[in-house]
């Protein structure tokens, strides 16, 4: 019963899709209609502060050239007709000499009543020259323009005007209420037309459940539903039909075969014989089985081979992206710097200090690109040497240091967020002829076996990788890791295949199976588990080899 209680009905899940839809899709075209009717507002409130703005200078150039103060005021008092505009002020520029211009001087001014009167904005007309500016509380805009004189060309003063947004705010919310208003109109009729529609699917719903129901208990298959002016719901009760008659020829199949065994029970004889050749065909098909079994896990050891592969793909990708980043970040910087010194180029502009600047921005900005491509290249060239040794199964001459070396840089992007110490100790000059690929396999999984299930829980481990020659062709390779150890009751069965402490969490149980068959069968060695649980894990891997030197 509290299992069912959290159940969503029907109606619920059809009635939340259709509420749902209905919202998100009246949210959004109220929010881009409320939007552009707001963007065309304020475009419209800027155009005509521009073109007043302009205008009011143009009425006062002749009025600033024939010095009539006076004048001026009495003119712009006729913009008490517009009751958007709050103030006016008019600037004359004013010379010492002929060739030495001063700041500009109010002329002439208006201010509507009871508004307050401002301040002279003569520092701010170069900043608000043919530029709308909002204020911070939004309540006007401002805006300066220059004022020539027609004849000559020159700037003769200025005209600074402030224009109330006290309508254009009143339309945006009339627009909002408006938008808001519509949309819970339109959600209401929405949900009377969704508990409408639910019924019409629950009521046929409902009913075929209740006839299945009372089916199961009589155990009447006899019985066949209705069906329903819903086309869905018509297939669903045809197929519930058609699993009735199908039970029903199954239960009198099965009454025959009862009347069959009867029979065949009076013929002992003929029922061991038959029981006899199907005991041969069963026992035939379990070979078969067995067969297919195998062939599922040689093929789930493969996998596993594979799925190391990719993940470390995935982790070199990772790792190569952000020396890339950082070259590409640096390489566009500089393309930046540089267009603006030929922009100061070409302006003839371009000064020692900027030019120097440049070089050294320059400088670094190859330094850092140069840093991080060779990272780069550093981590392909390891990652397709192992990769090569993972795929490949012929043998090669390498120095067995380096091939530990590029095995640990490439599961660097795995273990770089860890705190775990790997120590190699192996003479760097040693090099020998033999299978990388299966010592690629077999190193990376005892590592990941180590991180996953050796330190689990425990922030900082130790892993020692120890190789040297036994004799002139066998090699001898030692690792070690001071995590919890493998339980006892596992610590048997370790190669087996699907034997894991992780079963339900990701892991496969193939990994150590894995190693194993690599050493045994790839390499045609041996590996000797050593374990104290608590106390870490020694595996003792010895195979032969081709040939080994000394450079």
């Amino acid at each position: 019963m509290a299992e069912q209680a959290h159940k969503l009905s029907i109606r619920s899940l059809f009635l939340w899709a259709v509420m749902s839809i209905a919202t998100l899709s009246l949210v959004i075209s109220s929010g881009l209609s409320i939007y552009n009717q707001v963007k065309i507002y304020r475009e419209d409130l800027e155009t005509n502060t521009i073109t007043l703005a302009k205008l009011i200078g143009q009425t006062s150039a002749a009025y600033l050239l024939a010095n009539q103060p006076d004048y001026l005021d009495r003119q712009l008092d006729n913009l008490s007709h517009a009751p958007r505009i709050l103030n006016v002020h008019i600037y004359k520029n004013s010379y010492y000499q002929q060739a030495t211009l001063n700041a500009p001087e109010r002329f002439a001014s208006y201010n509507r009543e009871g508004e307050y009167l401002i301040t002279s904005k003569v520092n701010q007309l170069d900043s608000l020259e043919a530029k709308v500016k909002l204020s911070e509380d939004r309540d006007y805009l401002e805006i300066a323009e220059r004022i020539y004189d027609v004849e000559t060309g020159s700037t003769v003063g200025w005209v600074y005007l402030r224009m109330s947004t006290k309508s254009f705010n009143e339309r945006v919310g009339a627009s909002l209420l408006l938008n808001v208003t519509v949309m819970l109109v339109l959600l209401t009729i929405s949900f009377l037309l969704a508990i409408r529609f639910q019924r019409v699917v629950t009521a046929p719903i409902k009913h075929i459940a209740e006839f299945l129901q009372r089916t199961s208990r009589q155990r009447d298959y006899s019985a066949r539903s209705d069906g329903s002016n819903v086309k869905e719901l018509d297939i669903l009760a045809d197929a519930v039909n058609v699993m009735l008659i199908r039970i029903q020829e199954y239960m009198q199949k099965q009454k025959r075969a009862e009347e069959q065994h009867n029979k065949l029970n009076t013929s002992l004889e003929e029922i061991v014989n038959q029981r006899t050749l199907a005991l041969k065909g069963a026992n035939q098909e379990l070979i078969q089985t067995l067969e297919k079994l195998h062939q599922f896990q040689r093929q789930m050891v493969q996998n596993e081979k594979m799925a190391a592969l990719g993940d470390m793909v995935a982790g070199v990708a990772h790792e190569v992206n952000t020396p890339i980043g950082l070259g590409v970040t640096a390489s566009t910087m500089m393309l930046d710097r540089l267009a603006v010194i030929e922009k100061d180029f070409n302006n003839k502009t371009l000064k020692a200090s900027a030019l120097q600047r440049f070089l050294d921005e320059s400088k670094e900005n190859l330094n850092i690109i140069y840093r991080n491509l060779n990272r780069a290249a550093e981590l392909i060239s390891s990652f397709k040497q192992v990769a090569v040794d993972q795929t490949s199964e012929t043998s090669r001459s390498f120095c067995f240091a380096q091939l530990v070396n590029e095995i640990l840089l490439s599961l660097q992007p795995r273990l770089k967020k860890l705190q775990h110490n790997i120590n190699v100790n192996c003479d760097p000059t040693l090099c020998v002829e033999m299978k990388a690929g299966p010592i690629n396999q077999i190193l990376i999984n005892l590592i990941m076996n180590s991180v996953i299930h050796g330190f689990e829980n425990i922030e900082k481990g130790d892993i020692e990788i120890s190789a040297e020659l036994v004799t002139a062709n066998k090699f001898k390779l030692v690792y070690r890791d001071n995590g919890k150890g493998i339980p006892d009751d596992i610590k048997k069965r370790i190669f087996d295949p699907f034997v894991t402490t992780k079963r339900g969490q990701g892991g496969s149980g193939l990994g150590m199976h894995l190693v194993y068959n690599l050493v045994t069968q790839a390499l045609n060695g041996s590996i000797v588990l050593s374990n104290e649980e608590g106390q870490g894990v020694e595996f003792v891997i010895v195979f032969p080899i081709a040939s080994a030197k000394k450079v």
